[in-house]
């Protein structure tokens, strides 16, 4: 069976200026995939070109195996099948909640259309709200509602825009996790577009890190994280820092902080190309918040420059002996002074070097 996207050396530019080179990646049916960089990136043109809303210059779309996008070739957005969830809702403000659901239903008789827009309102969490208007629920209600309309008429592919972003903080990562509960209940493919790594890491099966243009690495959250591709990766996602260190052999290297065991990576740079790193290769090597444990009985004593409380840790801003630099996530109990020592200690499981 085919995958539900599949995108193929994607090439995209605005007059002279490119904004997208070689972009490929797919996703099986039933898979939640995500775009994660910075603004200007690309990665909503990306959705635009998905979407049929503009043509690639370059490369190709299939759909279940059909070619939508391609040299010559492009299927009207309307023909696609795919529907959108965007940043600001886009809801009729004066159509009530099952009215909107129902837009995309005239197809289907009155019964079939009212059954359908209950099954998604009762889907959502919004059974009860079916005669409000769109002024009268909260933003994630709203948010909810256009989900469900976009479900409605059982679409190929779900692509979403920014979908949280103009929610608070504290309510984007909860609903994430409920949109990508939906998703999974209902069995629909569906690409998401953000800069919060917290959302993406939330809602996605696979992400595609980008950056000017092209996918920097396109992995699960959990090796995104653990094994970034290179140091726009590691910088982008999660927090951390690059200490100094030397090869001593294919399974160790000297850090300030002692020696680690494991893998050491070939030094792969910007571009992906690696080579190998032999004994006495310099290199940097990212140390997470997470990897540095607090351990009073350690011998090796850090000063505190700077910390900031996030309720069930602190995150700890520390210099090491040598005068490099690490952060620390440390439980909140644990409620030390600037410019106090503590003792830490390495907990490293994935060795993470790049090429000085």
């Amino acid at each position: 069976m085919p995958p539900t996207l599949e995108v193929i050396e994607l090439g995209h530019r605005f007059s002279e200026k490119p904004v997208l080179s070689g972009v490929s990646f797919h996703l099986e049916e039933g898979q939640i995939g995500c775009l994660l960089g910075p603004s200007g990136c690309g990665k909503t043109t990306v959705l635009r070109l998905i979407a049929g809303f503009d043509a690639p210059r370059q490369g190709e779309i299939h759909l279940r195996g059909e070619r939508v996008s391609g040299p010559g070739q492009a299927l009207p957005p309307d023909a696609r099948k795919i529907g959108m969830v965007f940043q600001d809702y886009a809801l009729f403000p004066h159509l009530s909640i099952a009215r909107n659901v129902a837009f995309g239903l005239r197809h289907l008789d009155k019964g079939a259309r009212a059954a359908r827009v209950a099954a998604m309102l009762d889907t959502v969490g919004l059974a009860g709200r079916a005669e409000a208007y769109p002024h009268e629920l909260s933003g994630g209600q709203q948010q909810r509602v256009a989900l469900a309309r976009a479900l409605a008429p059982g679409p190929r592919l779900l692509l979403l825009d920014e979908p949280f972003s103009n929610l608070d903080v504290e309510l984007r990562e909860k609903l994430a996790l409920e949109v990508r509960d939906i998703l999974k209940h209902e069995g629909i493919t569906a690409l998401l577009v953000t800069h919060d790594q917290h959302e993406a890491f939330a809602m996605a099966d696979v992400i595609g890190v980008m950056n000017q243009g092209v996918i920097q690495q396109w992995d699960t959250p959990y090796n995104l994280y653990h094994q970034p591709a290179n140091r726009f990766v590691a910088d982008f996602v999660g927090q951390g820092v690059l200490l100094p260190g030397e090869v001593l052999n294919s399974h160790q290297v000297e850090i300030e902080l002692g020696v680690l065991e494991g893998y050491i990576p070939s030094g792969c740079d910007e571009d992906g190309g690696c080579s190998l790193c032999e004994k006495g290769c310099q290199v940097e090597v990212l140390i997470r918040p997470d990897d540095i444990i607090h351990d009073d009985s350690s011998l090796l004593l850090a000063e505190v420059e700077r910390k900031a409380f996030r309720g069930a840790d602190f995150l700890y801003s520390l210099k090491l002996p040598g005068g490099n630099r690490v952060l620390a996530q440390v439980d909140s109990h644990h409620n030390h002074a600037i410019g106090e020592k503590i003792g830490i200690r390495l907990g490293i499981d994935h060795v993470v070097a790049f090429r000085k």
